[in-house]
């Protein structure tokens, strides 16, 4: 199993953001990586400034930037007292989507860590079309960080569809973190169930379909659990019938989870599309941490 060897956290350097940081100081120190801080400015609004300015216009944008810089390393020390990890710096200037995927492909980063509740990135990342271009475009897995990380995570949830992306989530969630209990989910629903009703069928064949459905998902995830190389006493694994997106988040609840494993392709194209909803969902609704898979 691959290791994390890179950690990439953004920050917009408000007091929300500050969590994620702290999320990846915490991972990177229990897997070793390297730990890499970023701030993106967007200096846009200067440019009315600098018509008022006569003199030395660029100074303006140079004062900010070592302002900003000032801030990180603040911020960078904190991280190293608290958590004993001394992370890279990074200051850039531009749009945030382009400068953050680049800067991620250059270091190049095992996985990139959002803050929910920033002064930006909530509107950023987890708002609008820019969720979407962001979860379709990146390359890394992508942690967002909704609580305040207090300890380890301890209790994971790992909602699967068989794909190949859910082999991937299930050694991803296992490589951030080591000493977890896992939740392996799956969520099935009779094929066409509605119809067969409609159609007349009584609810005893319906409920042979849901038994036979059950038990076929029952033996994929224990096909899972080894593929993945999981450790059986450590992992717990759950069928439920329903809506997707409703039942993940009861198992969140229900279990106490403090982070949702999910991946963001399916097994074909009509499947893809609905994951993506309820990857969405799952992002805006959880109360939870939220790593998306590749």
């Amino acid at each position: 199993m691959a290791e994390l060897k890179h950690i990439l956290a953004a920050t917009d350097l408000s007091a929300p953001a500050r969590h994620a940081v702290e999320r990846a100081a915490l991972v990177a120190a229990g897997s070793d990586a390297a730990l890499a801080m970023i701030h993106i400015a967007n200096l846009a609004p200067l440019d009315q400034v600098r018509q008022l300015l006569s003199s030395e216009p660029e100074r303006l944008e140079q004062d900010l930037v070592d302002q900003l810089r000032d801030a990180l390393r603040t911020l960078a020390a904190t991280i190293h007292e608290r958590f004993g990890v001394t992370p890279a710096l990074r200051v850039a200037t531009g749009d945030l989507l382009p400068e953050l995927l680049n800067h991620a492909a250059t270091l190049p980063a095992d996985l990139l860590v959002l803050g929910a509740r920033g002064s930006s990135f909530l509107r950023h990342i987890l708002l609008g079309t820019t969720a979407e271009r962001l979860l379709s475009s990146s390359r890394f897995p992508m942690l967002v960080v909704k609580q305040p990380p207090h300890e380890p995570y301890r209790q994971l949830l790992v909602p699967v569809d068989f794909s190949a992306s859910s082999l991937r989530a299930l050694k991803l969630a296992r490589r951030i973190a080591p000493h977890a209990d896992i939740t392996v989910l799956h969520v099935f629903e009779v094929p066409f169930e509605g119809q067969l009703r409609y159609a007349g069928v009584d609810d005893s064949k319906i409920e042979h379909y849901r038994a036979i459905a059950h038990n076929q998902a029952w033996e994929k995830l224990r096909q899972l659990r080894t593929s993945a190389e999981l450790d059986d006493a450590r992992v717990e694994l759950l069928v439920r019938q329903g809506d997707v997106s409703q039942r993940i988040l009861e198992q969140e609840q229900e279990a106490d989870c403090d982070l949702i494993v999910i991946g963001k392709h399916g097994k074909d194209a009509i499947e893809e599309l609905l994951l993506g909803r309820v990857t969405r969902h799952v992002l805006t609704e959880a109360q939870g941490d939220i790593l998306v898979s590749l």
